[in-house]
């Protein structure tokens, strides 16, 4: 057994002994261990990140970030250097709880200006989770001279089954997501399947408009 393999396993089994799976996307996952992920958000939003952990309290990477406006021309392209930071879990009998923080800086490429100028962020999330349930909230700010939006995110999942490590997960998933700085108008709403196994995962669907939603994410 490889070193990054052992380590997810013992994570997960350590997870599996108090009753829990993780089932929410982390910008943690475990220590010494690397975070890839990448999300397609409906033509609006396409985002891939990559973080490296040293411990399981915070982890190091970057981002690139595009939005497509769909109520005008406007687009941002912002590439970015974060911190992620654990400040409490709750680890519970048979539920796990974490807030997550984050900030951030780099640069953002204004398409309607063709322009670029610097670019800073700060966020954050809480989760509580089962084996059976799930609950997320997140929420980011990017600003620069001339632009500011922030992304709220809610999903709430349920799984028909509960789950260990060596099985495949399936979960049914609502998600609503707010978008400022004329971006979207309204809430966009998402109807989604997620399945994961081991240390990858994927989830896919529609939003009510009828667009694709995806995201992949591997832990190793």
């Amino acid at each position: 057994m490889n070193s990054s393999f052992g380590r997810a396993a013992v994570a997960v089994t350590l997870s599996i002994a108090a009753g829990v799976v993780p089932a929410n996307a982390k910008p943690i996952a475990f220590a010494d261990g690397t975070t890839v992920m990448a999300e397609y958000g409906a033509g609006t939003m396409t985002e891939v990140q990559a973080f490296y952990a040293p411990t399981y309290r915070y982890s190091l990477g970057g981002g690139h970030l595009s939005l497509n406006s769909d109520l005008n021309e406007n687009t941002r392209d912002i590439t970015y250097v974060r911190f992620n930071y654990l400040p409490k879990r709750w680890n519970m009998e048979a539920a796990q709880a974490n807030v997550f923080v984050w900030g951030g800086a780099g640069r953002a490429h204004i398409g309607e200006a063709d322009a670029n100028e610097f670019a800073w962020n700060v966020g954050g999330q809480l989760d509580y989770e089962t084996r059976r349930i799930y609950s997320s909230l997140r929420t980011e700010l990017h600003e620069g001279s001339s632009f500011s939006h922030r992304i709220d995110t809610l999903q709430l999942g349920i799984a028909p089954y509960e789950h260990d490590y060596d099985t495949l997960a399936v979960w049914f998933v609502v998600q609503a997501r707010n978008y400022t700085g004329q971006i979207f108008e309204g809430t966009e709403w998402a109807g989604l399947i997620r399945l994961f196994k081991h240390n990858a995962w994927i989830e896919a669907g529609l939003t009510r408009e009828g667009k694709v939603q995806a995201m992949l994410m591997f832990n190793f």
